[in-house]
């Protein structure tokens, strides 16, 4: 049976402890996630013994080659309506659908169309499976993430003064895309000199000045799954702080990432880092989480912060990526990107993290 299969399999299992029928499928990363559909406009219907896509004339074609084991069901508008009909005509008593997915309009057309149907909200059922990728997903990953290798050599030999963070940015997302990448998993981030201190920093065309600690973090989306990475350069002369900062990172980040292990909790993994970090003098100047699953989207379950209670399991891919970040002088961050399996975990980033501030 195929991973499409299997999932689907186990969806159908989970409804009746979910204590519904059927259940609405919209956002799109879950609708590609359970049927390879891709296109910008759909949902899907699932129950029992039905599988069902709907979607608009534009997408019938590519609806019967993505998903061919759903049913395809052509609405030139109203999507929703049409589903809560299908509902109706399915047998369905309670259908379940994701709040965070759907707005109270679209709410509204999905009970219109499903009169004396019971809508129940049902968030994060196919997330929680999302968590857990497969064998196959995981190479998609790791496929995704030597791409990402590749741009960031490309990109490191353009580290020199004059050069602007936008000139680096766009460079590494063409080599992406020259090299097969869909796209960026998201905005490359160039953050150079004093602007290397925000952690989710918009490139600019700021030149790179001597002296300057360089943050790059970038991503590559492949065969629809992404990757995330991040390496921190210093422009020659580098201070002392700088290189002093960037081994504390480097101390956190190695020692968080040997500690991704099946059944431990997220949130003491993120200790491990935060704790090593804190003792440093540095507890205030790394205010984020320690990382996050990634896959079909970028930010995905699981999350690995303080206080999370949530145990890693096989299979879940996750960011480790602690980061200090100082106001006005500069920051350092380093991330891989870790697969966890029943014994020990994988790292599926390919370019090395030098123990030591690589200067350029």
């Amino acid at each position: 049976m195929s991973d499409r299969g299997q999932r689907l399999g186990q969806l159908r299992e989970a409804l009746p402890g979910a204590e519904i029928d059927g259940l609405v499928v919209s956002a799109p990363s879950n609708i590609f996630y359970l049927s390879g559909f891709r296109g910008s406009s759909g949902a899907l219907l699932v129950t029992k013994d039905r599988c069902m896509l709907f979607s608009d004339f534009r997408y019938r074609l590519q609806a019967k080659e993505q998903a061919p084991d759903f049913d395809f069901v052509e609405v030139p508008r109203r999507l929703l309506a049409a589903v809560g009909e299908a509902a109706v005509a399915a047998g369905v008593g309670r259908l379940g659908y994701d709040p965070s997915h759907l707005s109270c309009e679209l709410r509204d057309q999905l009970g219109e169309g499903g009169g004396g149907v019971a809508l129940s909200p049902t968030p994060g059922l196919v997330e929680e499976m999302r968590a857990r990728k497969s064998e196959e997903e995981i190479e998609l990953i790791r496929a995704a993430a030597a791409l990402a290798d590749q741009a960031l050599a490309h990109m490191a030999k353009l580290l020199r003064p004059g050069t602007t963070e936008r000139e680096i940015a766009l460079e590494g997302e063409f080599q992406m895309r020259r090299e097969g990448a869909e796209a960026a998993s998201f905005d490359v981030i160039v953050a150079s000199g004093p602007r290397s201190a925000l952690p989710h920093a918009e490139t600019t065309d700021r030149a790179l000045e001597p002296g300057d600690a360089v943050v790059i973090d970038i991503g590559a989306r492949f065969s629809g799954y992404c990757s995330d990475m991040t390496r921190t350069f210093v422009l020659e002369p580098a201070s002392e702080e700088m290189r002093g900062v960037y081994e504390v990172v480097y101390q956190a980040q190695r020692a968080a990432a040997a500690g991704v292990q099946a059944g431990a909790l997220c949130g003491d993994v993120d200790g491990i880092a935060r704790g090593i970090i804190e003792d440093a003098g540095h507890g205030d100047d790394f205010g984020h989480g320690l990382g996050h699953g990634v896959g079909i989207d970028v930010h995905e379950a699981p999350r690995l912060g303080k206080g999370e209670e949530t145990p890693l399991a096989a299979g879940n891919v996750v960011t480790v990526e602690p980061g200090i970040y100082i106001e006005g002088k500069g920051g350092a961050r380093l991330e891989d990107l870790l697969a966890v399996f029943q014994h020990g975990s994988d790292v599926l980033t390919g370019t090395p993290m030098p123990s030591e501030l690589p200067v350029v």
